[in-house]
């Protein structure tokens, strides 16, 4: 089976397309939704505990909008929950995919910092969801109802997207000039050998 990783800058579009390709029946791993679970595994609870107190509490679980705004605030800060984290996504992928039935012929893992955090090394393609930053920041506002600088605070946080294009191996525009759905129909095409 093919592991293929998807990514894309924030507000690229790619929990669309990956929502395209389990329209096709392909299995997805979302690895952000994931990690949103494993942070209250009680050893991942009781590190972020340790080193922000209680305050990153909200009713006995961390409270992922504190904790995000005192990470996306500080570079190391992000390194350190980023490397914590990691190893467990990366045990939960790997479980994942074992479970997957035999005749499944690849199945794709949907990740925002696949290139970042070394997660490409275990997969056997890339695509990168590319899109411009003026439109990403728009599709970002209007998505989460926020301000134009806590966009840039988080993109800010992400390799560029033309040292990303270097690195996929393949590449899907989402830029509203070109229809997606061709894309990931041929990219499908291409994975099942049909």
């Amino acid at each position: 089976m093919l592991k293929i990783g998807l990514t894309g800058n924030i507000g690229s579009g790619k929990s669309t397309i990956a929502q395209i390709f389990k329209v096709l029946g392909v299995p997805v791993y979302v690895a952000d939704d994931e990690a949103k679970k494993i942070i209250n595994q009680p050893e991942i609870k009781a590190e972020v505990l340790c080193k922000y107190g209680r305050t990153m509490l909200t009713e006995n679980v961390i409270d992922r909008k504190k904790l995000a705004a005192l990470v996306f605030a500080d570079v190391d800060a992000l390194l350190w929950l980023n490397q914590l984290i990691h190893p467990f996504v990366k045990a939960d992928f790997d479980n994942w995919i074992a479970q997957l039935p035999n005749d499944c012929l690849y199945a794709i893992e949907e990740a925002a910092i696949l290139f970042e955090s070394g997660f490409d090394k275990y997969v056997d393609k890339t695509i990168l969801v590319t899109a411009p930053e003026n439109m990403r920041m728009q599709r970002v506002m209007q998505r989460d109802d926020v301000e134009a600088e806590l966009f840039l605070q988080r993109s800010a946080h992400q390799w560029d997207e033309n040292c990303k294009i270097q690195l996929a191996d393949f590449r899907i525009i989402n830029d509203d000039t070109q229809l997606v759905i061709p894309q990931v129909m041929e990219l499908h095409r291409i994975f099942t050998n049909k």
